[in-house]
C-alpha cells in the first residue's frame, strides 16, 4: 500500500525507477518521506522548551524574592529613620534629660503603615568609654551618650535580603 501511494506521487516512469529501482515493493528512502517531524523530534522539542520555560519561572521567583526584601529593607529604614528623629528631638542638657534618653537598653515591635512588624533594639549608652551599656545608677549625670539603633523584619522570611537589619550609632553630647 506505501509503494502504490508513492507511485501515484511519482509523476513520470524515470521517478519511478530513480526511487525505487522498478519494484514497488521496496521501500527506498527519499524525498518523499521527509515531510513532518518524527515523535522523538516533537518530544525533544518539548522537553527543551519545558526546560526553557521552566528558567523564565525561576527568574521571576528569583526577581520577586529579591524585590520584596529591598522593599522591606527600605521600610526598615524608613522606622529606623522615626526612631532616629525622635532621639534626636529629646532635650539633653545640662538641667534636663528627656526620658527617651535614659540610658540602658529598650526592645519594642513597631507597625509601619503598610502593617509590617519590625522589632526595634534602642541601647542608650551613658559612658561609652567602658564596656558594656551603663545606665543612670552607674553613671548618674553622663557628658556623652552613645546611642545605636537597630531595626529589623520581625518575622522574615526566608531570604538574605529580608533578614538585614538596618541600624545606626549616634553620639550624643550635652548641650546648653
Amino acid at each position: 500500500m506505501k509503494a502504490m501511494k508513492r507511485e501515484q506521487n511519482i509523476h513520470c516512469a524515470d521517478d519511478f525507477e530513480k526511487y525505487t529501482d522498478g519494484d514497488p515493493d521496496i521501500a527506498v528512502e527519499g524525498p518523499m518521506d521527509d515531510a513532518g517531524f518524527t515523535l522523538i523530534e516533537a518530544v525533544c522539542a518539548q522537553v527543551i522548551i519545558l526546560v526553557a520555560l521552566l528558567g523564565v519561572a525561576f527568574a521571576f521567583t528569583y526577581a520577586t524574592n529579591y524585590n520584596a526584601g529591598n522593599r522591606s529593607r527600605s521600610q526598615a529604614l524608613a522606622v529606623l529613620q522615626q526612631e532616629v528623629e525622635r532621639i534626636r528631638a529629646a532635650k539633653f542638657t545640662p538641667t534636663v534629660t528627656d526620658s527617651v534618653l535614659i540610658g540602658g537598653s529598650e526592645a519594642r515591635t513597631v507597625v509601619n503603615a503598610t502593617g509590617s512588624k519590625f522589632s526595634v533594639q534602642v541601647d542608650i549608652d551613658n559612658d561609652p568609654l567602658t564596656a558594656g551599656i551603663q545606665n543612670e545608677a552607674a553613671v548618674p549625670k553622663p557628658t556623652l551618650k552613645e546611642i545605636s539603633v537597630t531595626v529589623r523584619l520581625a518575622n522574615p522570611s526566608p531570604g538574605w535580603q529580608t533578614a538585614v537589619p538596618a541600624m545606626i550609632i549616634l553620639r550624643r553630647v550635652r548641650a546648653n
